[in-house]
Order: structure tokens, then sequence, then C-alpha cells
């Protein structure tokens, strides 16, 4: 059964009109996995589908037979939808001739009016008007861009979780991190293939998520379409003899433009999935930007109660990676920062995120009267809406050194920062367990002052006693 991998905004209604062609989805990405809540498997592809930069339609990249029965699926979204071969397919290989030198490289000719483009960092050696040299298309590029087809001098058995280049001296040319000492270059030499001579192994992203099996099955193919190429490149004629001439085409590449009746006919196929909005593939066509406003509105959708925590998130952040600031507001109009923090946590249904900071060494935790030392972090929940929030200091080891759980205003969570005003009055749980509740004469204060309104305070104190009454149960 063809194995299909797809990429870009049209990916979960193609998801769902391959499946029901009875066609494999492999190496889905986190949304599909999702939306369709269905564990795909890893593995390589034999066809690849990928959006056109300019969002207008798709490429379809595989062997003959099995790109045709994806090809099937695509053109027939709609009316409107249409497909052209591509001569300069992903992976083939010509005898070119330079037709002229730009800035950054070089315009070549293919055959049959087609013209590729080579950037000199991907050519071997230095070149010039006239020359006569062997290139490959590593990045094909739709025709009605008037774009040329990035194309280069190494020769790749092009996959979407390994690839094999040639002329590399290490067995393991690149990985997802870059470093050659990368677990998957290790994994590498446990493979059951026999890497050619003089070709180097290159890991993509989705290796990092794939099994020994399909990183197995992945490399397997990828020998055998440098086997193949090593074949057509030996038995064909050089450049000095015949150029422009196609050497080989591994691969088929056809382009599918979508016209708005087949955007429609796809959102529909979409939404046998999941909520869409009319006009969606529409509108996603038209920008990065528009396409980041639909999947917000979709998203606010699909919470039509209380404030979409998750949906806001998704778009702007933060999220799982991100790193923002503790900006702590006092009541006389101060914002004092107390540093800044990774977000090792995200929980979209409960509205929270965690985030940790390394503390430096010097002084002691207000309340606790702990030093701090090196080494020390301070783990924070930041709940959105809340009228408190928890951060426990945990020594270099790990040990516990006390939990403060600072009373403010409802907690906001944006995309570079967490902000609240604080109202002083604290609960603190001591590493030994006792519970008590500090700082109630600052909050008074601040009400004398006329800075916090008494209905204010009588908030912050009903919360600290809330709270010091759930810690103390724990």
């Amino acid at each position: 059964m063809t194995r299909v991998r797809v990429r870009g905004i049209y990916s979960t209604a193609l998801t769902r009109l391959l499946l029901d062609a009875g066609l494999d989805v492999v190496d889905a990405s986190p949304p599909i996995r999702e939306r369709f809540d269905a564990a795909f498997p890893g593995g390589p592809a034999d066809v690849d589908v990928r959006m056109t930069p300019d969002r207008q339609g798709v490429a379809v990249s595989g062997p003959p037979g099995d790109a045709d029965d994806v090809l099937d699926v695509a053109a027939d979204a709609g009316l409107d939808a249409f497909a052209w071969p591509d001569r300069a397919a992903r992976g083939a290989v010509f005898n070119a001739v330079v037709e002229r030198t730009t800035g950054g490289g070089a315009v070549v000719a293919l055959g049959d009016d087609r013209e590729g483009y080579l950037p000199f960092d991907a050519a071997d050696e230095y070149v010039e008007d006239g020359d006569r040299l062997r290139v490959q298309v590593h990045d094909p590029n739709p025709p009605w861009g008037g774009g040329r087809p990035e194309v280069g001098t190494t020769l790749r058995a092009l996959g979407g979780v390994a690839s094999l280049d040639r002329g590399v001296d290490a067995l393991v040319a690149d990985t997802p991190s870059g470093g050659g000492d990368h677990e998957l270059a290790r994994t590498t030499e446990l493979l059951a293939p026999d890497v050619p001579e003089d070709w180097g192994v290159r890991w993509h992203r989705a290796a990092e998520d794939a099994g020994m099996d399909a990183l197995g099955d992945a490399l397997e193919a990828a020998v055998a379409l440098a086997d193949r190429l090593e074949a057509a490149v030996a038995d064909a004629p050089s450049p000095g003899e015949r150029a422009p001439h196609r050497v080989a085409a591994p691969e088929r590449t056809v382009w599918t433009w979508f016209g708005r009746d087949s955007r429609f006919a796809l959102d529909d196929a979409r939404r046998e999935v999941t909520a869409t909005m009319p006009g969606h593939h529409r509108v996603k066509a038209g920008s990065e930007a528009a396409s980041g406003a639909v999947d917000f509105a979709e998203a606010l959708g699909a919470s039509p109660d209380g404030f979409p925590f998750g949906a806001v998130t998704d778009q702007f952040g933060p999220v799982e990676g991100d790193r923002v600031a503790i900006e702590h507001g006092k009541p006389d109009g101060r914002r004092i920062t107390l540093g800044r923090g990774d977000v090792t946590d995200r929980d979209r249904e409960r509205g929270r995120v965690t985030v940790r900071r390394e503390m430096s060494p010097g002084g002691t935790y207000d309340a606790l009267g702990v030093e701090r030392e090196r080494g020390d972090v301070a783990v924070t929940r930041f709940t959105e809406g809340n009228w408190w929030y928890p951060t426990v200091y945990e020594s270099a080891d790990g040990r516990v050194k006390g939990t403060y759980l600072n009373v403010c205003t409802p907690v906001e969570v944006f995309a570079d920062a967490v902000r609240y005003v604080d109202l002083h009055v604290d609960v603190v749980k001591h590493a030994d367990g006792a519970v008590e509740v500090v700082d109630e004469d600052e909050l008074r204060e601040c009400v004398d002052d006329g800075l916090v309104d008494e209905a204010l305070a009588e908030r912050a104190l009903s919360v600290a006693e809330r709270v010091q009454d759930a810690v103390s149960d724990d």
C-alpha cells in the first residue's frame, strides 16, 4: 500500500481524502495525530505531498506509480484543480549547461526550455558561462511562479527520513541536531543496510521520532535509490559529450494548483475531522498572517465557554520551550521583574504554565529564612485568572527548600511575560511542613495609604486563608 507524507495547510483535508482512498499516511505531524485521534505509523514515505511556497497548491513527489495514486486524490479535489508534471522533478539528474552567472549562483539549461538555479555554494568547483556539468534537482519549484528549481552538483538519494549524499567521507553526513556524535549517528552503525562507499547518511527531523524498524526501512530505501542513481550515472554520457540531457528521473513531481472551488471542497473534507470555518483554505492561502488568524478564529469557536487560554497560547504563546518574564506589580505603581524563566509545561485545558528559573546565590528566600545557594531552582506554576500562584524552591540535588504561595490580582499569562499586582499577604510552606500566613500588616498599610481598596484587601485575605487551609491539608 502506498505510504504518503503530507505537510502544509492542506494536510488535514488531504489526509482525510487519502485515508478514504485506502492509502497509508505516515509520519503525521502532531496536529494531525491529535485531530484524527490516531497513531500514524512512522518510517519512510513512498510519496511526499508538500504545500507550495506560495500556498496555492501542493507538489506530489514519488516513484511514478505511487505518485499517480496520490495525484488521483489531490487532482480530484475540485473542478478547478489543475495538475502539471515537471520534467525537473525532485531528485532528477541532468547534464546541464551554464547559461549565465548571477550574484549568488548560475542559471543552467536543463533542456526542453527548462532552467535550474545553481547556488555557488552548491557547486563543487568554480562555475562560469558555458560550463557543462552534472547537476541534480534538490528543491523543485512550481511552474506558475516563474521560479527555477534549485540544483546542486552533489548527488543525493533523497528521502523524508534519511538521505544519502555522495562524496562524503564520514558514514554520517549530518543529523537533525547538526552533530556527528548525535545518537542517530551511533544508531546508523547498528542498522542492517550497507551504505555504499563514498556516500554519507543525512538524517532528517522525522528520524528523531522513528523507531529502529522505521529507521532501518528508511536507510534501506535510501541505499536502494543510491544504487539506482549510481547505475544511471555510470551508463549516461558525460556532460561534455551531451548537454543539456536528462540522465535520471527516479521520481515524478506533479504540481497541483487548487482554485477557489477546490479550496472549498477541501474545507468540506477537513470539516469531517475538525471545526472548519467557511473559506478556511481560501483565507489560509493568502499569507502566513491570514493562516494564523484562521487557526485562532477556529480555536475560539471551539472554546465557547470562558477564556480560550489554549487558543490564545497556541497562536501567540507562550508554549513549552518559550522564555517569559515574571512581572511583579506593586500597589504603589512600581513593577519589579523577578527574573526570566523557561516554560517547561503548558496545560491548555487548565490554563496553566510551569516556569523554571535558575536562582543566583546570596541572601535568603523571603519569609522562608533559607539561604539562596548556587544551583537552586525555582519552579512556579501560573494559572490564568488565579488569585495566587505557588513557587517551589529546590536545591541543586532536588531537595525542596520551601514553597511560597503568592497572593495577587488574577494572573495573566502573556506571550513574553506573566503579569499581576502583588497584594503583599502570602502563604509559605516550610521544608518541615509548617504553614503560615505572612505580611498581613503590609497589606493593611496599603489600605490605610489608599493604595488598596478595602474590598480588594478582604478578597486577598480570604484567598490567603483558603490557600493556607488547602496547603495544610496536603
